[in-house]
């Protein structure tokens, strides 16, 4: 038998050669009266599920529950994880978006939501039905 040559890239060039994607992550939260809790971003015309940006290294989970921190002040662990979304390129965002959810379970007091004012103009308990007529189409879904 003949023997096979096998060429193959250097790991850092191979890396290099993939494909990337932006990846968020979020928490959902209801109160007692089993309403979800959304946020209505000063930058954006829709509200949204409490959430970010993940940093360079850092976990969904831990995204998750730092940003609920930050926009928030609710020290709320993630629980378990919900939902895994992927959304294509589009417009000014030049890659694909992966987005996590996580359970935040129930925030029994919501007067010790302390919104973010830098970023958000309003935080609210809504019920199933009427939070996703919020919501925009591709994170509807979600």
């Amino acid at each position: 038998m003949g023997e096979v040559t096998r060429s193959y890239l250097p790991p850092t060039e191979w890396y290099a050669s993939l494909p990337t994607v932006h990846v968020s992550a979020c928490m959902l939260l209801t109160d007692d009266a089993d309403r979800v809790l959304l946020v209505k971003p000063n930058y954006r015309s829709y509200w949204a599920v409490p959430g970010g940006m993940v940093e360079d290294g850092e976990p969904p989970h831990v995204c998750a529950a730092r940003e609920v921190g930050e926009e928030l002040g609710l020290e709320v662990r993630s629980g378990a994880l919900l939902v895994v979304d992927w959304v294509p390129a589009m417009g000014d965002r030049q890659r694909p978006i992966m987005n996590f959810i996580f359970d935040g379970g129930t925030v029994t007091d919501p007067a010790r939501i302390r919104l973010q004012d830098d970023e958000l103009d309003a935080a609210r308990f809504w019920p199933w039905e009427e939070a996703a007529t919020k919501l925009p189409a591709a994170v509807l879904s979600r």
